[in-house]
Formats: C-alpha cells, structure tokens, sequence
C-alpha cells in the first residue's frame, strides 16, 4: 500500500468554496472510475478555509505518471480537470502546470 498526502487552493471566494463542495459531494461515475482505475483505492479531501489537503491510499501498481498518462487520454477527466480549475489555485512555489502538489513526509510514528 502507498500513502500519499497532497495540497491545492481554492479561490479564496466563499461561494466558489461551496461551489466546488457542491461538485464533491457526487462526482461523476466516470470520474469515479478513473481514479480507482488507475489503483487508487480510497481518497479523501479535507479542507480549511481555501486550503485542501487530499490523502491518497493506492496500490503497488499505481503511479503519478500512469494516472497522469490515463487522465491525458480520458474526455471526462480533462473536462472535469478543466470545469475545477475555475475553483483551484496552485500554492505558491508549485512548479508551473502543477495543481496538487505532493507533500514530503517529515515524521512518522507507528506502534
């Protein structure tokens, strides 16, 4: 199992935050698929104020540049990435072309 942590802003506009909430309280079946197409097999996104911070739990076989080329070749998530980018902002110092940006693991503590 892979564990990955990520963070993206939201335009910093209380109607565009619940706007984009609204959009993920069902997302598209296709959507859906995609995701847990490409091994991922739980994701939650959790947010304060216009920061939103997303876990990713994958398989061994799930991999950035594999979902990256799948969402590349797939309509419905270029068109869902496209109608989200309306909400989102990269954080300052995300290399460009990049939304979600994958945080580093500084401490760990299991028993």
């Amino acid at each position: 199992m892979q564990r990955f942590i990520l963070f993206l802003d939201l335009q910093d506009d209380p109607e565009l935050i619940r706007e984009y909430e609204k959009y993920h309280e069902s997302i598209p079946a296709e959507i859906e698929k995609s995701i847990l197409d490409s091994g991922i097999e739980s994701m939650h996104i959790f947010r304060f104020e216009n920061r939103l911070c997303m876990e990713i739990i994958a398989n061994e076989s799930f991999s950035f540049a594999k979902k990256g080329e799948m969402d590349t070749l797939n309509p419905s998530v270029q068109a869902w990435e496209t109608l989200m980018s309306n909400y989102q902002k990269s954080i300052p110092g995300t290399p460009e072309g990049t939304k979600w940006i994958l945080a580093k693991n500084i401490f760990s503590l299991t028993s």
